[in-house]
């Protein structure tokens, strides 16, 4: 019980019922290369997170944003529980160090697999709201969604920026803006990335983001601020 002890460590929680635990953290790999093991993989446990993660977000932001219409409630919930958030999640727990993982899947590094990692998270959600209620799984996962939800309504302000220096861009340069990636750097679970946004060959603007999208978007207003400033010092066009 010593992995599960460090687990409960790590990760700020005490299971009433251990096995329900060990099931979370139980990836089928690890049971297919243990037939004596004595307990399920974590499939089950994930179907019921993946419904009480619905609920708990849904509600989160039903309350947080009283006047925003459903439709924005609906894309916002996707983006909270969708793969790439969840493993995010995830990885801020360093669940992935306490999977019980197959060999082979460690071998091919299951526990930084967003998918993986992703399961893994709807599991242990199901695997507490069982264990303790519906109050400690909401207290355990809304601080998580606070913090992706700014970040998610930041990056999507940003799209409007980065629309703009398009439309700009074909307007006044009659050339449709480019991104490149400069730079990534850091581990896999706390990546930073530098992206420039180009005109032709010229560099308008250089942002960084924890993903390629998000730096993208910070070089998109870096350059839409340049450009804005080059078209009000230009010269009217003649009338005549």
């Amino acid at each position: 019980m010593s992995e599960l002890a460090a687990a409960e460590a790590r990760l700020g929680l005490t299971f009433g019922d251990k096995t329900l635990l060990q099931r979370a953290l139980t990836h089928r790999s690890y049971v297919n290369e243990n037939p004596d093991f004595p307990l399920e993989d974590n499939e089950r446990l994930e179907f019921l997170g993946d419904a009480v993660l619905n609920f708990i977000t849904a509600e989160y932001l039903y309350h947080r944003f009283p006047e925003m219409a459903e439709g924005q409630l609906t894309s916002l919930r996707a983006a909270l529980v969708r793969t790439e958030t969840l493993a995010e999640f995830a990885q801020t727990i360093w669940l992935g160090e306490h999977l019980f993982l197959g060999r082979g899947e460690q071998e091919n590094g299951g526990m930084a697999r967003p998918a993986l990692l992703c399961d893994g998270y709807e599991a242990l959600v199901g695997a507490l709201y069982l264990d303790q209620g519906l109050a400690v799984t909401r207290a355990f996962v809304v601080p998580m969604i606070q913090s992706a939800t700014g970040l998610i309504l930041d990056q999507a302000s940003d799209k409007d920026a980065k629309s703009l220096f398009q439309e700009l861009s074909q307007k006044a340069r009659r050339l449709t803006p480019t991104y490149r990636t400069l730079q990534e750097q850091g581990p896999d679970h706390a990546k930073e990335f530098t992206v420039a946004a180009l005109i032709g060959r010229e560099t308008y603007g250089v942002g960084v983001g924890q993903s390629k999208q998000a730096a993208a978007q910070a070089a998109a207003r870096a350059a839409l601020a340049r450009l804005e400033q080059e078209v009000l010092r230009e010269p009217a066009p003649d009338e005549g």
